[in-house]
């Protein structure tokens, strides 16, 4: 067996709101302007988290998961990954030990120290009892700490001496311009004009001590043969997909599968009223923001022709959370406005204040189990009766409804298609004619 190794951190935290990816995203632009290469990944289920990071290191961002990709696959990104770069950057998910698998379980299943990212905002001393009970809980390899939003030198100078035995990395100071936030999480990158100038500066604020950087271990992976799928059932087939802000929530895995399976892919825009390329076989509607950009939708009179004239041909049409509520009767947003959608479905999403579903679940399909999650801030009244139902990962009950109309798959369920490219195959396939 061959080992690759890189320097490699897993930054987490004591909880969400602590500043990972802007810790994360500012160390990865200061060491790139240092000469390094450097890769990011995401722990768990995201969307919005990896763009953005994708933003502050050039490169795509995969999802790392011991369930939702294996612990093969992680292992085997991972391999790759310390086989091209420098450095290897893990942001985690929620706080270090929340979570069945958690992000502690990521780093221990793979050897991976952790990076604490400590908000010193209301603190000084204290950050180092926090840091204390991080490593010892589990415990972890914990590499160090970098204490975000500290006020001045002389706060960091407090943090760093309570530090006892664990190392300071270097201090965030609190920054002017964030990332700005919305109820899924930080905005889409394309949305914020001066997103590059924002990730120079946090970056230039992250006081990094470079001999306590130079310190850290590289962390060696085994590279290993994943036994790769030769299902090519979709080759010769041209699959449409909907990418623009309002369609958005796409995983770079599920974009690779579908061409190792053997399609093609093209993009379109319904936001342009863009209508599905002629010469597609299958569409594939992701999630995104589709409520705050209703009115535009309600109006792209090609765009919803076009859907509706594939429906109507029996395409295989996937539509998944923010896609499926494209394709009701309506949309209510969250100022109450109702906005006519594609009506491929009878019923209306009415978008809500608080958070309707969260976890990762398991759609048990002809092919066999493929895995996923639910995140979305709205509910689909309807009078459909649900084909099935996936099951919730962490307690085994029903989960999100499954709704299938002919070649038509409909979900707030968002599939993770390298779990099972059979299952994935079959759903751009005209299977019900």
């Amino acid at each position: 067996m061959v080992k690759v190794s890189a320097k490699t951190v897993l930054v987490s935290a004591i909880a969400s709101g602590q500043g990972k990816t802007t810790t994360t995203a500012a160390l990865a632009r200061k060491l790139l302007g240092m000469g390094k290469t450097v890769r990011i990944f995401k722990t768990g289920p995201d969307f919005i988290d990896p763009m953005m990071l994708e933003r502050a290191c050039g490169a795509a961002v995969h999802s790392l998961d011991l369930w939702m990709v294996g612990h093969a696959a992680s292992q085997a990104m991972l391999a790759q990954a310390a086989s091209e770069v420098d450095v290897i950057l893990i942001e985690g998910v929620m706080g270090l030990y929340d979570g069945n698998p958690s992000s502690a379980d990521l780093a221990r299943a793979f050897g991976v120290p952790v990076l604490a990212v400590l908000d010193a905002s209301a603190m000084a001393q204290t950050v180092g009892a926090l840091a204390m009970g991080l490593r010892d809980f589990g415990p972890v390899n914990l590499a160090g700490v970098i204490a975000n939003r500290v006020a001045s030198d002389g706060h960091a100078k407090m943090v760093a001496d309570a530090m006892r035995d664990i190392p300071l990395f270097g201090s965030l100071r609190r920054q002017a311009e964030a990332l700005p936030e919305r109820h899924l999480g930080l905005v889409l990158p394309q949305e914020v004009a001066r997103m590059e100038a924002i990730l120079d500066a946090m970056a230039n604020e992250l006081v990094l001590d470079m001999a306590v950087w130079d310190a850290l271990p590289e962390t060696s992976f085994d590279t290993s043969d994943i036994a790769t799928s030769r299902n090519t059932s979709l080759s010769g087939k041209t699959i449409a997909i909907a990418r623009d802000a309002a369609f958005a929530f796409l995983y770079p895995a599920n974009l690779d599968c579908l061409r190792e399976l053997g399609a093609e892919l093209v993009y379109f825009s319904p936001l342009a009223d863009q209508a599905i390329p002629l010469h597609a076989d299958a569409l594939y509607l992701p999630g995104g923001y589709p409520e705050l950009h209703a009115q535009t939708l309600a109006q792209a009179s090609n765009w919803l022709a076009s859907l509706r004239a594939a429906h109507v041909c029996k395409m295989p049409i996937l539509a998944e959370c923010g896609g499926m509520m494209a394709i009701t009767e309506a949309l209510v947003d969250q100022q109450g406005q109702r906005w006519p959608m594609a009506a491929l479905m009878p019923g209306q999403v009415i978008m809500q204040q608080r958070l309707a579903a969260l976890g990762a679940q398991a759609w048990q399909t002809g092919q066999g189990e493929l895995r996923g999650h639910t995140f979305h801030y709205s509910r689909f009244e309807t009078s459909l009766n649900a084909n099935s139902h996936t099951v919730k990962q962490a307690t085994g009950q029903a989960g999100e409804a499954i709704y299938q109309d002919g070649n038509l798959h409909a979900s707030y369920f968002h599939a993770y298609f390298v779990s099972n490219p059979a299952a994935t195959a079959a759903l751009f396939l005209r299977a019900v004619e």
